[in-house]
Formats: structure tokens, C-alpha cells, sequence
């Protein structure tokens, strides 16, 4: 049983009035049972064009982090405080959620059981990607979900080649490819046909998006592989981005590396459901056929 907490970090959704206000209300909430509250609004969306590290306001000395918005403010919160292996608490004020488990109707609810100590943490795999131009590192980033590589909305269909620790798997002829987590897969992996993984399972997934050669099929790999993608002639307009969130402009003949982070994210799972209730209700999986099917 964890220790009741001293001290616990708010990060809310960017520009999203439910979210300030919840996070006003929790925060007095919490105060009022003695804790000491840190709250930080979460950023918008940024591309960069060199290496760029985000920084948060939250203490490194906290006991754990609520989150209010939705999966994208999670996956945010998750690159900022990550490194300092400080457990996560997504609660969901939108629509879609696979990370943010706590709905807000239940929120206080569960929080009363947390601060008990009452908290059970689990830990997911995070990418590590970094870009290299002329032998030099331009940005290294970390991924909770994932890390894709896509061309512009009028850019012809661009070349990547692949290796897996150094050996050559394929050239891929498409629109992108995603280098996704067990976590992420239920995100932009899914969408490009790639399969769901356990969230705790050790493992990557490479899924290219819209091959030109159909039997380019996703490819489930160990998490201690090492995969360097390199970017072929006329590679316009073509963004590598981290978590859907954080962009980076690639060029011609530029390397990306993707890795297993040494960081680990540490996530507070709700104490009301598992993950196929998650997949169950999110992906609107349903008995009914089957209980027709039997009556």
C-alpha cells in the first residue's frame, strides 16, 4: 500500500475551460485534506526545427500527477514528467480515452481511495527517437504512443529504409510509417491496420500507412530491437512527429533512430475496471449477436 501523498501536481487540458475549472475544484479538494497542490496548463502543439527539450513547472518532488483532459493531454503530461518516474493519474473530461481512465463522474470517488493509498500502478514502454542530419543530432524526443513518419498532404509517396539492429528489413514505398508502443497501439497503428497489443507486453510494432506494395504488412518486434529508418531522394515535405503532438521537418537522406526509452512511464490504474472493460467500451465491442445467437 502506497503512502498517503504530501504533495501532488495538477496538469490540465490547454485552452479548455471544464478542464481549469476542474482543476480549480480539485485543487481545493485537495488543499483542504492538507496536500500541497502544483497545477500547470498544458502547451499547445509546437513543431521544431532544432533539438528542443520540454520543460514543466510541476516538481520533480511530488507524489503523483493528475491529468484532466483527455488522451492527448496525458500523452503530453507524459513527455514532460516522465524522466522523473513520477505516477500518472489520467482523468477524462472528453470523449475518447484509452489512458484516462477515471471518468470525471467518479473522480473524487476514486480520488478519496488514492489518497488512502489505495493505488495501483503499472508501467508502460516509452520510445525514444532521435534525428540525425550530416552526422549530427538535431532532436531527441521521447514517445509514450508513438513516433510516425508522414508525408505532406501534396507530397508524393516517400521512401523509407529500415533496419532492424543494423540488419536490413525493407524498403518501405508509402505514405509513413509508425513506430508504436504496446499503448499506442490502439492509436494511429490501429487506424493503419495494425494489431492491439497487451499494454504490458515487451514489444514495438512497425505499421506502414498506405503501402504501395500490399504486402508490406505491420511487424510486431522485441523492445530491445534498435530501428534506424533512412529517408530516400525527394523527401519534401515530410514530418516526423512524437506522440501526434510535437513535430520535426525531415530532408533528404536524414536518419531516425527509435528506441526503447530508458524511461519508463508509471501510470495509476483505476481500481473500477480493467483493459478489456477499456476495449469493451471504448471500441464498442458487444455480447449482443452472441446472447441472440443463445436465447
Amino acid at each position: 500500500m502506497a503512502r498517503i501523498p504530501k504533495s501532488v501536481g495538477i496538469i490540465y487540458k490547454h485552452n479548455f475551460e471544464p478542464a481549469r475549472e476542474e482543476c480549480s475544484r480539485l485543487k481545493e479538494w485537495l488543499e483542504h485534506r492538507g496536500i500541497v497542490v502544483y497545477t500547470e496548463e498544458m502547451s499547445a502543439r509546437t513543431t521544431v526545427r532544432r533539438y528542443s527539450e520540454e520543460v514543466t513547472s510541476i516538481p520533480d518532488t511530488v507524489d503523483w500527477v493528475a491529468v484532466l483532459g483527455g488522451d492527448g493531454t496525458l500523452l503530453g503530461a507524459a513527455r514532460k514528467v516522465g524522466e522523473y518516474g513520477l505516477p500518472i493519474l489520467g482523468i477524462n473530461l472528453g470523449g475518447l480515452g484509452f489512458l484516462t481512465e477515471i471518468p470525471a463522474k467518479r473522480l473524487y470517488e476514486d480520488m478519496e481511495r488514492l489518497i488512502a493509498g489505495e493505488i495501483d500502478i503499472e508501467t508502460r514502454l516509452m520510445l525514444q527517437a532521435r534525428v540525425i542530419r550530416d552526422g549530427e543530432e538535431l532532436c531527441c524526443f521521447s514517445a509514450l504512443n508513438d513516433v510516425v513518419i508522414n508525408k505532406g498532404a501534396l507530397a508524393r509517396i516517400i521512401e523509407l529504409r529500415v533496419c532492424i539492429n543494423d540488419r536490413f528489413l525493407t524498403t518501405f514505398r508509402a505514405d509513413g510509417l509508425i513506430i508504436s508502443t504496446p499503448t499506442g497501439s490502439t492509436g494511429h497503428n490501429l487506424s493503419a491496420g495494425g494489431p492491439i497489443l497487451y499494454p504490458d507486453l515487451e514489444a514495438l510494432l512497425v505499421t506502414p500507412i498506405c503501402p504501395f506494395t500490399l504486402t508490406h504488412r505491420p511487424i510486431i518486434i522485441p523492445d530491445t530491437s534498435m530501428i534506424e529508418i533512412s529517408m530516400g531522394h525527394h523527401s519534401e515535405e515530410v514530418l516526423i512527429t512524437f506522440d501526434g503532438q510535437v513535430g520535426f521537418d525531415l530532408m533528404d537522406h536524414d536518419r531516425v533512430i527509435v528506441s526503447k526509452s530508458e524511461k519508463k512511464l508509471r501510470l495509476i490504474k483505476s481500481p473500477n475496471q480493467d483493459y478489456f472493460d477499456i476495449l469493451r467500451t471504448k471500441l464498442k465491442w458487444g455480447e449482443s449477436s452472441f446472447n441472440d445467437a443463445n436465447a
